[in-house]
This record gives C-alpha cells, structure tokens and sequence, in this order.
C-alpha cells in the first residue's frame, strides 16, 4: 500500500514526476528515504510554524557516473516562490563540489519555468537540449 503525496497540486505532482499520482509506492518512498549521502544526497528545508516543524521543501542528487549526478527537486505548493528550491539547489551544490561532482544533469518539463529559473539564478553554468516537452539541463560546477 503506498502513501499519499500531500502539499503538492496534481500540476506540481507531474512536474517533479512526469506523471500524474496521488500515491507512491512502498519501494518509492525507501528509495528517497535511503539516501547514503555519498552516491544519494537529500536535504529537507524545515521551517518552524506554531510550534510545529514543517518540511517546506527536499532536494537531491544521485551520482549517475563519476563526477556527475541527476539532482532533483519538490516544494509543496504553498512555500513554492519563496526561495526555498534555491536555497536547496546551493546546499547541495556545495556538498556537491566537496564530493567532486562537476556536472549536475536534469530533466525538467519545459513548461516548469520556476525550476529553470532556480538553475539559471544558481551561478553554474547551464546549458539545455530540448527534447519533446522536456529539457535535459547540464549545470557545470565552477
């Protein structure tokens, strides 16, 4: 039986998952939570409201091959445009060059401008291909 994806509207759903979904899976929920912190990366913004911790926005990378790694990004809809992907997309980034990655890579459906807009504002280099409705994204490290 899997869980049901909360905070995210079907659009943002399908944005980060290319597919629409209401539920993840068992085996796709241990995948995100496994992280090794080496191979898989994941940060979580966590942010204090009446008392209450809330998870306001996680970000990841996975080494695909030496020295490049896919990153990947969710915000609930109500903390999305408040600088949350960013400052996910910095964190890793530096955990990123410490670790040797050079290259981020990522597929984003090009309809997501404010996912572009986190990695064009995020001072790598970026370069686009597009393909179909979706852009595969190279982010060079300096």
């Amino acid at each position: 039986m899997g869980r049901a994806v909360h905070g995210m509207s079907e659009e943002s759903i399908y944005r980060r998952l290319f597919s629409p979904r209401h539920y993840m899976s068992e085996q796709e929920i241990a995948y995100y939570m496994n992280v090794d912190f080496a191979n898989h990366v994941a940060l979580v913004a966590v942010l204090s409201e009446n008392g209450n911790q809330i998870i306001v926005g996680g970000g990841r990378y996975v080494v695909t091959e030496p020295g490049t790694a896919e990153v990947a990004f969710a915000v609930p809809d109500a903390y999305q445009g408040q600088g949350v992907g960013g400052l996910l997309m910095k964190h890793l980034t530096q955990i990123a060059r410490h670790s040797g990655i050079k290259t981020f890579i990522a597929e984003v459906l090009a309809s997501n401008a404010a996912m572009l807009k986190v990695f064009e504002k995020s001072g790598l280099t970026v370069s686009t291909r597009h393909e179909h409705d979706v852009l595969h994204v190279t982010l060079g490290m300096k």
